[in-house]
């Protein structure tokens, strides 16, 4: 007796077919299958009917594995996925396009808003990748995450709030500092060297991209904020205007450093790094040199200034392929 699922090979043959306009019949007619075959691997996979998807998101490999193992692993574990079937096969889709897990999620609550069902975290996503059974699909879908860890640890619960005495938050900050109109609104972070025994610490300006580097004495809030405040004494008043920050505890002392700068500091939200989105960048250019894991403990300023001046010599194309250095004079 004929088994009335296609192989892996009549599915890679199918998707070609449809892909080339073949209808249904002249499909089945081609791969010697019943109609009904057809029409039911079109369902199955959302290619017609509702949650319609192309025929060019048709992966013949995933439809085959979710022949074979998937159902299995469905039944396996208890979660949201294991309910709806169609929503795992668009979860799997997404992956095999390198969607992350949070951008599915999110996709999936704008596209289908009225479809409770048809919702899953990301969390319940990465659950699935992790605890699946199939060896050889985990590896595979494990390879479509940016970081593709073997291993996932569970998040750390955050805690809310800041330790920050006084902090000013972003939301008070003014509207020209997001509009990048004028020079003189500032970033800041610090890059954690070895064992985070030692660090160095970014400024960059947000219109020029103009960025300093120091080495405080240690990751301290009086050290850093001295270092921060020995940095701008060489830039002009003009260009010091405000300065924006995460949550970090090194900022401590932010009223000294708005004293002796005549800076105000406004403080992101937790754990909103995008809100600093030009300084987590230019510290990313910056672990070109000194990629992580390395030790600042013996960094010498020379070495420093050498980056900081290539940095800002760079051509760039946000900036229409002028240069930090151009844009801001002193």
């Amino acid at each position: 007796m004929k088994d009335y699922h296609l192989t892996l090979e009549e599915r890679i043959l199918f998707k070609a077919y449809i892909a080339e306009g073949y209808n249904q019949s002249k499909v089945a007619q081609k791969l010697d299958r019943d109609k009904s075959t057809i029409s039911r691997e079109l369902k199955k996979w959302g290619i017609s009917g509702d949650l319609k998807i192309s025929i060019k998101d048709y992966d013949p490999h995933l439809a085959h594995w979710f022949k074979i193992d998937g159902k299995a692993i469905v039944k396996k574990y208890e979660c949201k996925l294991k309910r709806y079937p169609k929503l795992l096969k668009k979860v799997l889709l997404k992956l095999s396009k390198r969607w992350s897990p949070e951008q599915i999620s999110n996709w999936l609550k704008k596209h289908y808003k009225n479809l409770k069902h048809f919702q899953v975290s990301h969390e319940t996503i990465y659950n699935f990748i992790y605890k699946i059974a199939n060896p050889n699909l985990k590896i595979q879908l494990i390879s479509c995450l940016r970081r593709a860890k073997k291993i996932r640890k569970t998040p750390k619960k955050r805690t809310k709030g800041s330790t920050i005495k006084d902090r000013v938050s972003i939301d008070c900050r003014p509207t020209e500092v997001d509009s990048r109109g004028e020079i003189g609104h500032w970033e800041g972070d610090l890059i954690i060297g070895l064992n985070k025994k030692n660090v160095i610490g970014t400024l960059v300006e947000r219109k020029t991209r103009f960025t300093i580097i120091v080495k405080p004495k240690s990751k301290k809030s009086k050290d850093v904020v001295k270092a921060f405040v020995n940095a701008f004494k060489k830039i002009p008043a003009q260009y010091k205007k405000s300065l924006t920050y995460d949550n970090g505890t090194e900022m401590a002392q932010h009223k000294s450093f708005t004293k002796n700068t005549g800076m105000p500091v406004f403080f992101c939200h937790p754990y909103s790094s995008w809100e600093r989105g030009t300084n987590e960048n230019t510290n990313g250019l910056i672990r070109d040199f000194w990629p992580k894991k390395t030790s600042f403990e013996c960094l010498s300023n020379y070495a420093i200034k050498r980056v900081q001046k290539l940095l800002n010599d760079r051509p760039r194309k946000i900036l229409n392929w002028c240069s930090p250095n151009e844009l801001l004079v002193f």
